[in-house]
């Protein structure tokens, strides 16, 4: 009895022993990462996705190199990138979501009033808009993020000739795929506030949508979530940008001036450094330009200006006021970050390419983690640094 008592003890110290040891051996092994899985995100009392920020972050955004936490990577690792069009008429602001996207693009879409492309991926959902029309330089620069990019907005230039960025859409096999237009999805994907700017406006300045919505309607509707239906992953085709900590040695102050067009105020672009938190507060027109959703004033830690030949399509729509942009090929650019200043040049091979700035020794600049702004000026556009 005593024997057989003291063969169970053992053996039970035997199985704890192997294991205690496999446990370690298997926690410290690059598996370990594969089979983790990370609590799932919370709710708050508006049904808002709140990720815990008070875990380690280990994991770099594919889209701008800002390190979040494992939560929420799993979270991003579900969907695809996300562009939505913006508008930045006066009347259309203060807008919602911009401080949300990982990338900006800015540039004018007529009459010397800019509108924006924002790339969303990695941030929190959040409301966005007002959602405008679609251009086709745009979607050169959506077609940088990979397979199928999501690509929402409200109709389009669609006047037959260079310009005509609906048909350019079906073209490229975006139609009723990873295309989100308004006019084919509508509510409650898409809805119309007329209150949401607190003054009286326009009906094109009153469309909205967000960010989960759209993932989620790309994903139950058109099989796109983070792979298509026939499995290809939307990073098929994708480069991204290099990345790199914060400069040890940074600038003191500086000033960045901005004219897509000269002579419209109301559209002039003025971003102050801030040394202390390392990035870029944005002013619109002169006025501090704010974000309606949080009412924080919009930021960025990388500025990137690309000079672009700027042409009218001469397509017959009315005042000729369709616009076409060299967006391929090569050209000037100038980096800001860090406080400090980088000149150097653009290139983008084909539609599909990612645009690569390199610095005047011709090495690819790398970007600090964060939030990148791209404001593409005509050849005569006005930058002023100070």
């Amino acid at each position: 009895m005593f024997k057989d008592k003291k063969i169970i003890l053992f053996a039970l110290i035997a199985y704890f022993a192997a294991t205690g040891i496999s446990y370690f051996v298997f926690a410290k092994s690059p598996l370990a990462s594969q089979f983790s899985s990370p609590v799932p995100p919370t709710t708050d009392s508006k049904g808002n996705l709140m990720f815990d920020e008070t875990l380690p972050k280990t994991e770099a955004c594919p889209i701008n190199g800002q390190k979040y936490s494992k939560q929420q990577k799993a979270w991003w690792d579900k969907h695809r990138p996300l562009g939505i069009m913006v508008e930045n008429h006066e009347n259309s602001r203060p807008q919602s979501g911009i401080n949300s996207a990982d990338v900006t693009y800015e540039v004018v879409a007529e009459g010397g009033i800019t509108r924006m492309l924002n790339i969303y991926h990695c941030q929190a959902p959040v409301q966005v808009g007002p959602v405008r029309s679609a251009r086709t330089y745009f979607l050169d620069w959506m077609s940088e993020y990979g397979d199928a990019p999501l690509y929402a907005h409200v109709g389009g230039a669609n006047t037959p000739g260079p310009a005509n960025a609906l048909s350019q859409i079906n073209e490229y096999g975006w139609g009723a795929y990873n295309d989100l237009n308004q006019f084919s999805i509508g509510f409650p994907t898409f809805w119309r506030d007329y209150n949401r700017l607190g003054h009286a406006t326009a009906t094109e300045h009153t469309m909205y949508s967000t960010t989960d919505k759209l993932w989620k309607f790309a994903e139950e509707d058109r099989e796109l979530g983070a792979e298509s239906k026939d499995g290809t992953s939307w990073t098929e085709g994708f480069t991204p940008y290099k990345f790199k900590e914060d400069a040890s040695s940074k600038g003191a102050s500086q000033s960045i001036h901005v004219e897509h067009w000269t002579d419209y105020d109301e559209y002039t672009v003025d971003w102050t450094y801030d040394p202390a938190a390392n990035q870029y507060t944005r002013k619109n027109g002169g006025v501090a330009h704010v974000d309606k959703n949080t009412n924080k004033p919009l930021t960025a830690r990388n500025i990137v200006v690309l000079y672009q030949r700027e042409s009218n399509a001469n397509d017959g729509y009315e005042n000729n006021a369709h616009l076409l942009y060299r967006t391929e090929g090569a050209g000037d650019a100038v980096v800001f970050m860090d406080g400090k200043q980088t000149k150097g040049k653009w290139s983008k091979d084909s539609r599909t390419d990612k645009t690569v700035i390199n610095d005047a020794a011709g090495e690819e600049i790398e970007f600090n983690r964060g939030k990148i702004w791209f404001h593409i000026l005509p050849l005569d556009g006005v930058l002023r640094v100070k």
